[in-house]
């Protein structure tokens, strides 16, 4: 426990990769993947490869976690000592899940919770859960100057990614401000990001699989250059070896960078984006 008893809480959306979460003792919030037989809770009853390998004969449905679940944590933070809760939520504009656990706070007493709407998805978002982090534990940051300071740096995250389909999306009804039909002649497919509102937009179009790619990689490297260093990530959706080629390619082109954070997309997003997913995270300093 850090000197100021700061808790950080983060839902399963923000795909914080578990190192990180246990180097910082952070409280983890899962989304529910629900199957016709069954509901999971993300990264605790299914893990993402579960999810890849059920997808072709059920595409789950994901769902908010239960106001139940969010006041039990709740809790056990309290129980554990943490007086204060800074909560790190995947964008208002594509889950309820700020909204609802907002809510939530203004009824629960013994506990100074603050929640924060990345505007982001992903590790868009757990970039900014690992630096809320860092101020509160390498730091020292005070629990006043955090709930300051982290709003102002939503604006310096961004991730971009690509799908090798769009269907799940639509399927999910999380499609945005990216066009459904493209993709569906010529193999033109669009380079996902989130808007300053939080909502999926097309930030850019390539011709096939390995120009999409690398139209991620080029549109990372363009929002790096606003800052003199930046942390970066490079996930992926049941592609692994695109996404290594990926992280070579990204180390040896944002030269101003350092990748901090790789791997595989959490299950709950997973189910609508489906496997292909190649995206880039990056964390202006």
């Amino acid at each position: 426990m850090n000197q100021q008893k700061i808790a950080i809480m983060v839902d399963s959306g923000t795909d914080v990769p578990p190192r990180f979460r246990e180097k910082y003792e952070m409280y983890w919030l899962p989304l529910l993947i629900n199957y016709t037989d069954r509901q999971c809770r993300d990264g605790i009853d299914i893990q993402p490869q579960e999810m890849y390998d059920l997808l072709p004969s059920e595409i789950p449905k994901t769902s908010l976690p239960e106001g139940g679940m969010v006041e039990e944590l709740f809790e056990r933070i309290k129980a554990d000592g943490f007086e204060k809760v800074f909560v790190v939520t995947i964008s208002s504009g594509l889950s309820g899940t700020y909204n609802m656990i907002r809510l939530i706070t203004e009824d629960f007493k013994g506990l100074d919770i603050f929640v924060l709407d990345t505007k982001n998805i992903s590790i868009g978002s757990g970039m900014l859960a690992i630096r809320a982090a860092q101020m509160v534990y390498d730091e020292g940051v005070s629990w006043e100057d955090l709930k300051v300071l982290m709003p102002r740096e939503v604006p310096h995250s961004k991730v971009f990614f690509c799908l090798d389909t769009l269907k799940y999306l639509q399927k999910g009804g999380r499609i945005g401000l990216v066009t459904a039909m493209l993709g569906a002649s010529l193999s033109l497919k669009p380079i996902i990001s989130c808007n300053e509102n939080g909502i999926y937009y097309t930030a850019g179009k390539a011709i096939g699989r390995a120009r999409s790619i690398q139209k991620v990689i080029d549109l990372a490297h363009e929002f790096a250059k606003g800052s003199a260093a930046c942390d970066l990530a490079v996930m992926n959706g049941c592609a692994p070896e695109e996404g290594h080629h990926a992280r070579n390619v990204v180390e040896g082109t944002i030269v101003n960078g350092t990748v901090t954070v790789t791997g595989q997309i959490g299950a709950a997003l997973g189910v609508h984006t489906g496997p292909g997913l190649i995206g880039v995270g990056v964390l202006q300093r």
